[in-house]
């Protein structure tokens, strides 16, 4: 066992959020080799117990099968502080190698059903027969996992190209990722912006996402760090802005709307759908009672002259299926999944259009000039 051997082997490893091998990152500070145990000093960029207890173990039984069972192996991880000029939270946007299109499901606030319509719309267009991925990027509140009956899975690992990468859980034909996935049910994630951003960028650039034609994701309610972490680290194909039509979540998602339209972020909205348009009891099936308000998105969309994407009904069964982890769009043939049908098509439609008008969107680029975040393209 020598150094020049070990740092050999560890090119087939590469640190959560970085992309280049751990050799190559220059991570590895030191090793010292004593008869069968093996210590090495690595600065790593995340603080986070998970991502530790990941590389530690990732080593360990990299260098045991290298060298046998009976190698100790002692790593010091110490966490390297970020340079002063800048920002920790957000790193060099990237194409992802496979993805087609990447859309952004978002909203202005919480509770208008985001996440149900991101689930339902992977479902719908997995069954046209694209491929589809979902990223769960509501890190404070990742619902996902719940909603594809997947909770207690765990993605495994595995070699791709001689590097070590997350394989995302599948279920209905849809690929998933979440920080679901990595925290218990009853456990809060207590994160500041750029320990957060960290955790995306794991799940974005260290997953096995292989060839996809859409890749969803399902952001956080409101307009903060998180989007702007993400539109800086992916080029964004087009961004779907989830309502319901009363005039409080109009105002948010009007908000939603102008984030992505500033100069200098400028992803191309595809369209407002409206959630929970009117109700329809089962004993008057001809009877539409708007409780939130009627066609207050259309009007919205209409106003900031965006597509208009289509109406979900309040039905209580979109509820109730996103609650056993079986998406209302997988009944096929019943009026709520021609609901999801009738959005899907005009998101497809709208995409299609903004590649053919458009050229492709650039991830934002982000400085710090005098204490405030100035950004470029």
């Amino acid at each position: 066992m020598t150094k020049k051997e070990i740092l050999n082997l560890l090119t087939q490893l590469s640190l959560p959020g970085e992309g280049r091998s751990i050799s190559e990152s220059g991570a590895v500070t030191n090793i010292v080799v004593f008869d069968r145990e093996i210590i090495i000093d690595m600065n790593i960029a995340t603080p986070a117990l998970h991502i530790k207890k990941r590389i530690e173990k990732d080593v360990t039984d990299l260098l045991q099968k290298a060298f046998g069972s009976d190698i100790v192996v002692k790593l010091k991880l110490v966490v390297k502080a970020a340079q002063p000029d800048q920002n920790p939270q957000l790193i060099k946007g990237k194409p992802i190698a496979g993805i087609k299109n990447i859309v952004a499901v978002a909203s202005g606030k919480g509770g208008v059903g985001k996440s149900t319509v991101t689930a339902n719309l992977a479902i719908t267009l997995s069954e046209m027969g694209f491929k589809v991925g979902v990223l769960d990027a509501d890190i404070y509140g990742p619902s996902i996992p719940l909603m594809f009956d997947v909770a207690n899975e765990r993605p495994l690992s595995i070699n791709v190209d001689g590097k070590s990468k997350m394989k995302p859980v599948e279920q209905y034909g849809v690929k998933i990722l979440s920080i679901g996935f990595f925290t218990q049910p009853n456990q809060a994630v207590i994160w500041r912006g750029p320990m957060a951003a960290k955790a995306l960028n794991q799940l974005i650039f260290d997953a096995a996402w292989g060839e996809l034609d859409f890749l969803l994701l399902d952001l956080p309610p409101g307009t903060g760090d998180i989007h702007l972490s993400l539109m800086q680290a992916l080029p964004i194909t087009g961004a779907v802005v989830v309502s319901t039509p009363q005039t409080i979540a109009l105002a948010d998602a009007r908000k939603g709307v102008a984030m992505f339209a500033q100069e200098h972020i400028q992803v191309p909205v595809l369209g407002v759908v409206e959630n929970m348009s009117y109700f329809t009891p089962e004993e008057l099936p001809d009877h539409k009672y708007y409780i939130f308000g009627q066609s207050g998105a259309a009007n919205l969309a209409e106003d900031l002259d965006i597509p208009f994407l289509g109406e979900i009904p309040l039905v209580q069964s979109i509820r109730e299926s996103g609650d056993i982890g079986r998406p209302a769009a997988l009944q096929v043939g019943s009026p709520v999944a021609d609901a999801f049908v009738a959005v899907t098509r005009n998101v497809v439609a709208q995409t299609v259009l903004r590649n053919d008008q458009l050229p492709p969107t650039e991830a934002i680029k982000i400085t710090t000039m005098a204490g405030c975040s100035a950004i470029k393209k």
